[in-house]
């Protein structure tokens, strides 16, 4: 009987390994005692210490208003009063749910060539547009690399930047080569528009939004 089990355990542990691992996201709600307070998909904060783990996520260091944590083998930085960090995840996963906020908007935190950002889901917008100042705080070569376009602004007409990302990640699916454009304006969130939400099957229940990877 227990040579009988070994094969199949065996095929278990190799189906386990080689499934993609599911991305998290990780705030930092507070400093307390040396342990860092986590709190992770939305959950209660939890004080967590260096060396330890909740809910996955294992803690690496603590700072003055930081701290660095690991999951699945991502490692990254939360800092307090910044937005959630997407931790762990392979970006090969082919489903994301959003909540709609209290306003009915749909929005997200995520990341744009590795850096932490917050989006808002607009299905009017033609590409993901950003806004100059969190363009520049991601490092983007827009002025120097993007193509020189006139926008209509409350302001009359201004100059943006057509550019193409690297990578557009939201929880854990990710696309390469996403059109985007720099407003002149700052904005309080990135759109999610059609350049990156046209490579999705959208549905909607309730205050769930669901995009499924067309391919």
């Amino acid at each position: 009987m227990k040579r009988a089990l070994l094969p199949c355990l065996s095929a278990v542990l190799a189906l386990a390994a080689s499934m993609p691992a599911h991305a998290q996201n990780v705030a930092l709600a507070g400093i307390l005692g040396g342990k860092a307070l986590l709190v992770v998909d939305g959950s209660a904060p939890r004080g967590v210490a260096p060396g330890e783990s909740h809910m996955g996520v294992r803690v690496v260091s603590v700072g003055r208003d930081e701290a660095v944590v690991d999951s699945a083998g991502g490692r990254r930085t939360v800092r307090l009063g910044e937005a959630p960090v997407s931790v762990g995840g392979s970006g090969a996963g082919q489903r994301v749910v959003l909540k709609a906020d209290a306003r009915g908007h749909f929005v997200s935190s995520g990341q744009i060539n590795g850096r932490v950002v917050q989006y808002m889901v607009d299905t009017g917008a033609s590409t993901v547009a950003i806004g100059r100042p969190d363009a520049q705080r991601m490092g983007l070569r827009f002025e120097q690399e993007g193509q020189s376009v006139m926008m209509n602004t409350a302001n009359g007409v201004a100059q943006g930047w057509r550019l193409r990302l690297d990578s557009v990640r939201v929880g854990d699916v990710e696309l390469r080569g996403v059109d985007a454009i720099v407003t002149p304006q700052p904005m309080p969130y990135v759109l999610l528009g059609n350049s990156f939400l046209r490579e999705f099957q959208m549905s909607r229940n309730g205050d769930e939004m669901v995009l499924h990877k067309r391919r």
